[in-house]
């Protein structure tokens, strides 16, 4: 008997901005401050990026009070096409899930299709963690002056 396959989530988003600067966004901790894993409510109170393949990423936002890290490695780093990296909140879970963001570049703009793959047994998280990612890159095109046009996917 084969083991179940992993959960997959994918998510789609039209930016105006370049391949360039929305592959730079994801590097940046300043830009990464106002769009990922944060919320008015969960703002992030300590990011850290070592953007190099094998490099890792701490981000932690604050909720009831307490630190909340998110945290992952990166495996692949590809300007301005393609990222992949690990993913956990160990808070929550020891499991590191795999997140793929691929940006083709467009005549204006590019076009990111994010996959998030999760553990077997996650499947319950699988709507909440899609519209999650939809909204983060809305988060990203906002803060990069875009509108946003988000496509979700299964």
């Amino acid at each position: 008997m084969s083991p179940p396959p992993p959960v997959q989530i994918q998510v789609t988003h039209r930016f105006k901005a370049s391949a360039e600067r929305v592959f730079d966004a994801w590097l940046d901790p300043e830009k990464v401050r106002h769009f990922l894993f944060t919320t008015r409510a969960t703002p992030l109170v300590r990011t850290e990026i070592d953007a190099r393949v094998g490099g890792t990423f701490h981000l932690s936002d604050l909720r009831d009070g307490e630190e909340v890290e998110h945290t992952g490695k990166y495996l692949e780093l590809d300007r301005p096409r393609r990222l992949v990296f690990t993913f956990a909140v160990p808070k929550y879970s020891e499991v590191y899930d795999v997140v793929t963001v691929d940006i083709a570049p467009l005549d204006s703009g590019c076009e990111v299709t994010l996959t998030h793959q999760m553990s077997p047994g996650f499947e319950q998280y699988h709507e909440g963690t899609r519209k999650e990612w939809g909204r983060l890159l809305g988060n990203l095109d906002a803060l990069l002056g875009g509108d946003s046009r988000f496509v979700a996917h299964g």
